[in-house]
């Protein structure tokens, strides 16, 4: 069972769309240097209430999709530039770059941050679970972390994410936010990131965007978490 403080009531729900059959597990995926929309690991509509199946829809299949092809294309005029080398026109490319292939490995990793409660989503893990005791050491209990972090997603000032990661220096865990679709580099490991675009929730919750934080915790995958914490 989720502790109390994510069992907070969703938003009413949306009418179900047809849905995507469930299929092998996903992953940030490239196909002979292209980056690829990974197959997802449920249906659209699994994850109902929280996330209504027509939000998952438009979710993965424009925007996900989008930053896909905005990163191929890139890469494509990148390479076109370095044959010719253009190195302003490499430089002018690396926002883009950034921004599309950020989307796609934060969209790649949000996915697989989600489960249904039917596989076990919104289950916190155990205290002898070595993920659990890495939260209780930094934070005191999994309430406190979920406060920590929704207090993160209020903060953001347009779009971007918050996100669990583990500094892979101090082995310790932390809380950070980023920009847009800034990816999580540097020493930070991603564990688990909630994504505060309007896309995410705007056709469910419209401005309440608080309890769109609240409700997604009914269906975090705590158990892959642990594996990106154990890696």
């Amino acid at each position: 069972m989720a502790p109390s403080l994510i069992r907070s009531a969703a938003a009413s729900v949306l009418g179900r769309s047809t849905m995507r059959s469930a299929v092998k597990p996903m992953f940030t995926s490239f196909t002979r240097g292209k980056a690829t929309l990974p197959d997802m690991p449920y249906d659209f509509g699994a994850l109902e209430p929280y996330i209504s199946g027509k939000i998952m829809e438009l979710h993965y299949t424009k925007h996900h999709a989008t930053y896909v092809n905005g990163y191929n294309a890139a890469v494509e005029k990148l390479a076109i530039a370095s044959e010719k080398e253009d190195i302003k026109g490499q430089i002018a490319l690396q926002p883009l770059i950034n921004f599309h292939g950020g989307g796609h490995i934060n969209h790649s990793l949000f996915w697989e941050n989600l489960a249904p409660s039917s596989q076990g989503g919104g289950e916190i893990l155990g205290s002898s679970s070595p993920l659990t005791k890495a939260i209780e050491t930094k934070f005191g209990s999994y309430d406190k972390l979920i406060s920590d972090v929704n207090a993160g997603l209020m903060a953001i000032q347009g779009s971007g994410w918050t996100w669990l990661v583990k500094n892979s220096t101090t082995g310790e865990l932390e809380v950070i936010n980023k920009a847009n679709q800034d990816p999580v580099t540097g020493p930070y490991i991603p564990l688990v990131g909630i994504d505060a675009w309007e896309h995410a929730y705007y056709l469910q919750y419209q401005n309440v965007k608080a309890d769109y934080f609240k409700a997604i915790w009914n269906v975090i995958n705590w158990k892959t978490a642990e594996k990106r914490f154990l890696a």
